[in-house]
């Protein structure tokens, strides 16, 4: 099965990004992989603080995928798979997809502020051209309708 995967993340484009490819695959018969990826930390010698830190992380993480996992369910009919991983966005993402065949798409979405698309979309669509998968960029300022229109 064709999987996309899309970014969790704090970002308002990540809603989009989420719909998106919750509808793509409904209507492809395919599945979602949501990847969220904990940055590193900054002061490893604080064991016991890094610990909780990203515990806490995760916790957070879990909270979101459940919301957006449940939508899926309940309007798509997709049981999204949750991916959480360590490191720099970027590398771990390209980790990803590498690792799982099975992933088809990558998903982003893109910011509408002054100040450009946002880090992922920017580094990633600099190296397109090489990216093992096709990117799919969704603005984040498309509404409800317009997603499902281009769905």
């Amino acid at each position: 099965m064709r999987k996309f995967l899309v970014v969790l993340d704090d970002s308002r484009e990540c809603l989009n990004a989420m719909r998106f490819a919750a509808m793509r695959a409904a209507r492809t018969g395919g599945g979602v992989q949501i990847l969220s990826v904990i940055p590193p930390e900054e002061f490893n010698h604080w064991i016991g603080v890094g610990d909780l830190m990203r515990e806490e992380a995760r916790e957070r993480i879990e909270a979101h995928f459940e919301v957006f996992a449940k939508w899926m369910r309940d309007r798509q009919g997709i049981d999204p798979e949750l991916v959480v991983r360590e490191g720099e966005a970027v590398a771990e993402i390209l980790s990803q997809i590498r690792e799982d065949a099975e992933i088809g798409v990558l998903v982003l979405g893109a910011g509408t502020d002054k100040k450009g698309p946002g880090p992922l979309v920017t580094q990633l669509s600099k190296s397109a051209g090489s990216l093992p998968v096709p990117l799919t960029i969704v603005p984040g300022g498309l509404s409800k309708e317009g997603l499902e229109a281009v769905c």
